[in-house]
């Protein structure tokens, strides 16, 4: 591929993923921030609820003042309180509603490009018609919600299935597609968000997944994933860098994704949007060296694109 990566989309970096530390909303979040909108690599970032208001705008005006495009993750406060917007009990999934409206609010803040949700657990052979049904319905309240707010698409990540540990009922693409599509019909924004470093745990393929997904592709993250060492500390849907030996992708593996991605129109020249880096240091790597491996693994993969 000519050119360089950033001629085609704008390449982002997920902010609680690359600074575990500020994941559950405290920490350094100016600082670390800070760092990824110095770097000219990036153009866009991801970031998920900051608890403090005074350190949420010092930040908020950080990724504004670099001219990145942002985008807002909710899955993290989701997972930490274990709250499931296609549980089976009305009362439940009403917490799951609040927190994640409640964060719409925050991402309107930032003035963020879209709002991305996971799923529940899957319910099961038994119950998946029903849990899609309430997914469904939940993604609807909180489309209208954001609608009302001015329109931030809603975006639903797809995850695994068991037995890999987030075991979520919007994981593999046909059924989620298919679930995706009856949504559209009543929010034209809503959209799914599709992960590479998922692909493997689904036992899915770029070319399937992105070809089947192209009516309904909202977002893409790339990372990476281990499956087949269930000793790792990685194991399943960690987000190792690239180009592990116990791991499933490197800089191939970006490369066929990303060919996929642009034969599917998700970017292009004329239309950059947001490919985000979704990886997070282990052992002795430190949030430098994750940023190292993205930008040489995105650089190596590129001229195969």
């Amino acid at each position: 591929m000519e050119g360089k990566p950033q001629d085609f989309m704008k390449v982002g970096l997920i902010h609680f993923m690359a600074f575990p530390e500020i994941m559950k909303g405290e920490g350094p979040v100016v600082e670390t921030l800070t760092q990824i909108c110095s770097d000219p690599y990036f153009q866009a970032v991801e970031v998920t609820h900051v608890a403090d208001a005074a350190a949420r705008n010092e930040a908020i005006q950080v990724a504004r003042d670099a001219g990145f495009a942002v985008a807002y993750g909710c899955q993290p406060v989701l997972l930490s309180q274990k709250l499931n917007l296609n549980h089976p009990e009305k009362a439940e999934r009403a917490k799951a509603l609040q927190a994640a409206k409640e964060n719409i609010d925050e991402a309107y803040e930032w003035d963020a490009a879209g709002f991305a949700v996971l799923s529940g657990p899957d319910p099961g052979d038994d119950a998946r018609d029903e849990g899609w049904n309430l997914l469904e319905d939940s993604i609807r309240q909180l489309c209208e919600y954001s609608a009302a707010r001015g329109g931030m698409p809603v975006v639903l990540e797809t995850f695994d299935r068991q037995p890999y540990g987030k075991n979520c009922l919007a994981g593999p693409t046909r059924e989620s597609v298919a679930s995706a599509q009856k949504v559209i019909a009543d929010c034209p924004s809503f959209g799914l968000m599709l992960d590479l470093s998922h692909l493997p745990l689904l036992g899915e393929n770029p070319d399937f997944t992105l070809t089947t997904a192209k009516p309904v592709l909202s977002h893409l993250h790339i990372g990476n994933c281990v499956m087949r060492h269930p000793d790792h500390p990685a194991y399943g849907d960690n987000h190792p860098v690239f180009g592990i030996e116990e791991g499933e992708n490197d800089a191939d593996s970006l490369a066929e994704f990303l060919r996929e991605a642009l034969k599917a129109g998700y970017t292009s020249k004329d239309n950059r949007r947001i490919v985000s880096f979704e990886l997070k240091p282990y052992g002795d790597q430190t949030p430098a060296d994750v940023i190292k491996n993205a930008k040489e693994t995105l650089d190596e993969a590129w001229p195969k694109v």
